[in-house]
């Protein structure tokens, strides 16, 4: 926050995309390794390597689609991929191993009077569940590429919706500022539970546009029969939540952005993306739900409260609302194409305490 206020001070653009990257980033940097995030500069090559890690997940590999050229020009494809992951998973080797020693040796100089992160977790239950260093080192990447690129993309396109929507935005504005009391700095966890509109614009958000609009693949285990059509043991199932979420059957108007659906009296009111309600399931659904469901959502709210808290938001000379593009690109989530430039302006005591600070 104290950057976009810099530069507002300053009438700069911000990025939002790539602010919102940062932020999530750091997020997950400092719960993973705690006060040590920063050392070395980590929480910049975290991002680094979960932009690598998006770019092959998400990237094209010619044996998925044709099998039948595995042993002729699928030799090819794996070669160039084998070389970049095994790079890539080379360096997130040596960065994960020295988080956990330096955690290991942290523990026996300190015992345990001191703040746990989830490094320190995994330390503690290691023996328990028989839990390897593989095993850790897998778990704590799963962190860094559920948790960063899913964020940052959602608060990075609830942003444009809200600029080509100003209306929203004034009714979001209002609420947030309404029920945070007067000369709060910032939004607190606290003040987010009186705010139902703000769940309503974040679900309205989840639904149009899906961080991971493919859901991660399942296998069928057995033979069955899904709406009519046969699914034989061992078929890689692919859940499409973004056509699900815009199906005209099952939605109002599915192609436009309207938070009130999910209001009280909307016409989707009673429907959560907890997995109960398969026509809504941005996360997932059943025992392999999103582990990370909870920890994201209050990520983005808080973010999100604080962005329309704090700031008024303009855009750039000559360019509308009607001129933000959405067309997407894919990785190991989907993010708006083009970059979201904003002005920020601090409203109120935000640009008292700025004003203060250059003196």
């Amino acid at each position: 926050m104290a950057k976009i206020r810099e530069a507002g001070a300053a009438t700069t653009a911000v990025d939002i995309g790539e602010m919102m990257n940062t932020f999530a980033n750091d997020i997950i940097s400092r719960a993973v390794s705690g006060k040590l995030f920063r050392v070395e500069g980590r929480n910049k090559l975290f991002r680094e390597l979960v932009d690598n890690n998006s770019v092959l997940l998400g990237g094209f590999d010619l044996e998925n689609y044709f099998p039948s050229l595995a042993n002729s020009l699928g030799f090819l494809t794996r070669w160039f991929l084998r070389n970049r992951v095994h790079e890539t998973h080379k360096r997130w080797d040596e960065l994960l191993e020295k988080i956990i020693r330096d955690h290991e040796r942290r523990k026996s100089m300190q015992g345990h009077d001191q703040e746990s992160d989830f490094t320190d977790v995994l330390l503690s239950v290691q023996q328990e569940y028989g839990i390897t260093r593989d095993h850790m080192k897998a778990i704590l990447i799963d962190m860094f590429g559920a948790g960063t690129d899913t964020s940052s993309s959602v608060l990075e396109v609830a942003m444009a919706e809200l600029m080509r929507k100003p209306w929203v935005m004034t009714k979001l504005q209002s609420e947030v500022r309404r029920h945070t009391p007067e000369g709060q700095e910032t939004v607190e966890e606290e003040n987010l539970a009186s705010m139902a509109y703000l769940r309503a614009v974040v679900k309205e958000t989840l639904r149009l546009h899906p961080p991971v609009p493919l859901l991660v693949p399942h296998l069928s285990m057995a033979d069955c029969v899904v709406d009519g059509y046969t699914i034989p043991s061992g078929t890689r199932v692919i859940v499409n939540t973004w056509a699900i979420s815009r199906d005209p059957e099952l939605w109002e108007e599915p192609e436009e952005f309207m938070p009130e659906r999910f209001m009280d009296g909307g016409s989707a009111a009673a429907i959560d993306f907890k997995g109960n309600d398969f026509e809504f399931v941005p996360f997932g659904a059943g025992r392999r739900i999103c582990p990370g469901l909870n920890f994201g959502l209050a990520t983005v709210e808080i973010m999100l409260a604080n962005l329309v808290y704090c700031f008024d938001w303009q855009l750039p000379d000559g360019i509308e609302a009607k001129d933000i593009d959405l067309t997407e690109v894919f990785g190991l989530s989907v993010r708006p194409k083009e970059k979201l430039m904003l002005f920020p302006k601090p409203r109120g005591h935000h640009s008292m305490q700025i004003t203060e600070a250059g003196h």
